[in-house]
């Protein structure tokens, strides 16, 4: 079987490179054929592309949540360590006589307490604040707009709470009749 290729639409001019030989890209595309059995493998291709991808998005969100999750576990578990240290602390009664000495300045009988005013180290001392200004300052906003403003949101809001002053509580489960004449 001859093989035949279209004629060029155009001469194609180009200087011959030395050494390299010249490739006929028409040439090169027709030699490959595209049989059934290769349309359907790259269809099936395709396919599992489509179905793979977004379960590998979910995968990997999901593997996301459960480092998340396990880290928030984790994180759980020392909190209840500490829980369980503290709460043997308070076991002993050592412990809890230096805590209230400390916290609720508990003292025994006939002992003598003395408190020391800015015994803090520099860095822990609270800092010096801003001296407070002796004359009055006008507002920047106008107090008035924003009353008006306020009451018009809450008139138009959409969500409004339930009245609950004065409503008896229905505790019964039965929905209320909705029309006609009141059951007694």
């Amino acid at each position: 079987m001859a093989r035949t290729t279209a004629p060029p639409s155009r001469p194609i001019r180009r200087r011959p490179v030395p050494g390299r030989r010249p490739v006929d890209v028409r040439g090169w595309l027709g030699g490959i054929r595209l049989s059934g059995f290769m349309a359907i493998m790259l269809g099936l291709v395709v396919l599992a592309a489509f179905v793979l991808v977004p379960t590998i998005g979910t995968y990997v969100d999901q593997r996301q949540q459960i480092a998340a999750l396990e880290a928030a576990v984790k994180l759980s578990r020392e909190e209840v360590a500490d829980l369980k240290a503290q709460r043997e602390r308070w076991q002993d009664p050592a412990y809890i006589t230096t805590q209230a000495r400390e916290r609720l300045y508990y003292v025994k009988p006939g002992e003598v307490v003395y408190l020391v005013d800015n015994d803090l180290p520099p860095e822990l001392a609270p800092q010096e604040q801003a001296p407070v200004s002796d004359q009055v300052e006008a507002a920047e906003t106008d107090w008035m707009s924003q009353l008006v403003r306020s009451v018009t949101e809450a008139g138009l809001a959409q969500t409004v709470a339930p009245i609950t002053f004065g409503v008896p509580d229905d505790t019964s489960t039965d929905p209320a009749p909705t029309g006609g004449t009141p059951t007694p």
